[in-house]
């Protein structure tokens, strides 16, 4: 796409077109470095095949999405060559079944989808119309939410529902409008409208998990997740919420779903505010350790961007500018251009108690880079 509506002027351009060049020599960098690995997270400074390890990880997408925008904006050969092979091995996953879950979307969305909507790929779209089904085979039409995790020995989740779905139903929405089929259409909207009902709450926050009756959809639980507390506010959270209702008014161009967006955004920026535009790894954490998380800052700041594209030209301007200032935090304290070092994006927290608190993460990468681009009218969609 090229986006005709988000104009950036004066000391942002320069930024971004500075940064858009280090973006260039990295990445060709990382490409020719890392090729059809899969990437999570560096260790010092190297990132290790974690595809090998667990071929149904719920990242495994983002890189080949990392190599899709390059390849767009670029036209380089090399970044379509090695998408395509991460495409190709994710066919294990897809075949094996048993280790999937909600997280199809992430896993295809940018992978096989990516690759037929810029090459007309046929094998590609058999591959996304084949997770789209995986993803819509999980939907309880009692409780009108697609399920999140599976079961194992000690837990069983047939009621559990998490926010990060948002990011996940744009498949559905794809699949409808590539086969004429509204049922994947009808399946997002109405988990989306669940969502609503259940998950957001009055004064822009989110909660991350909800444990539902899956014979009614009745909440039961609310537990804390990945955040600090149950109630608390995990800020990725927040921008999975803020970004995937935004992309669930792209495609229904239902306004509730954009209010919705707007009442998340306005909470976002609101938090960040005093804290340099660096969201903290939650909202509602006590003050000390003071923990970031700039994946949330990535992807909030595609959301923020999302959401200008649908309003006015006179209300445009409060959503790009905090972007822009996000992303030039995120890039200004965690950033490392250096070629040799595989990532780009530092300050990435996997959760608020995590062992991985403020490290390179790959879906940070992705927003990052998804967010550039979009600035710069060099983005595709993925979503």
């Amino acid at each position: 796409m090229t986006n005709t509506h988000i104009r950036i002027s004066g000391e942002s351009r320069e930024w971004l077109d500075s940064t858009l060049e280090k973006l260039k020599v990295k990445m060709s960098a990382e490409c020719a470095r890392i090729g059809s690995s899969i990437p999570y997270i560096p260790v010092n400074g190297r990132y290790e095949d974690w595809g090998a390890k667990n071929i149904y990880w719920w990242t495994n997408g983002f890189w080949s999405g990392m190599l899709w925008q390059m390849y767009h904006a670029t036209q380089d050969s090399q970044y379509r060559e090695a998408a395509q092979q991460v495409e190709e091995r994710l066919d294990e996953a897809l075949h094996g079944f048993d280790g999937l879950d909600h997280d199809a979307g992430f896993l295809w969305l940018h992978t096989a989808v990516a690759n037929y909507r810029l090459t007309g790929n046929p094998r590609s779209r058999t591959r996304g119309l084949h997770a789209a089904n995986i993803l819509a085979g999980r939907y309880n039409p009692a409780g009108k939410f697609i399920r999140a995790w599976n079961s194992d020995e000690t837990t069983n989740r047939a009621g559990w529902m998490i926010v990060d779905c948002l990011m996940n139903i744009p498949l559905l929405h794809w699949a409808s409008e590539e086969t004429q089929d509204p049922r994947y259409r009808d399946i997002a909207i109405n988990h989306a409208d669940t969502v609503l009902r259940t998950t957001l709450r009055a004064d822009g926050s989110s909660h991350h998990i909800l444990i539902l009756d899956p014979n009614d959809g009745t909440v039961l639980e609310t537990p804390g997740g990945q955040g600090f507390a149950a109630g608390s506010s995990w800020s990725r959270g927040q921008a999975w919420a803020l970004y995937g209702m935004a992309l669930s008014h792209k495609h229904t161009e239902k306004n509730e779903y954009l209010d919705a967006a707007k009442r998340m955004a306005h909470y976002f920026i609101a938090n960040t505010a005093s804290t340099n535009d660096l969201p903290l790894a939650d909202f509602r954490a006590p003050a000390e350790p003071v923990v970031y998380d700039t994946t949330a800052a990535a992807c909030a700041a595609c959301g923020l961007l999302e959401i200008a594209e649908a309003v006015g030209e006179h209300e445009r301007s409060m959503y790009v500018d905090a972007a822009v200032r996000m992303l030039r935090a995120a890039e200004q304290k965690f950033a490392n251009w250096e070629p040799e070092h595989d990532s780009i994006l530092g300050g990435g927290t996997v959760a608020y108690f995590s062992d991985e608190r403020e490290v390179p993460i790959i879906y940070g990468d992705y927003f990052f880079i998804e967010a550039l681009l979009r600035l710069s009218g060099q983005s595709t969609h993925l979503w």
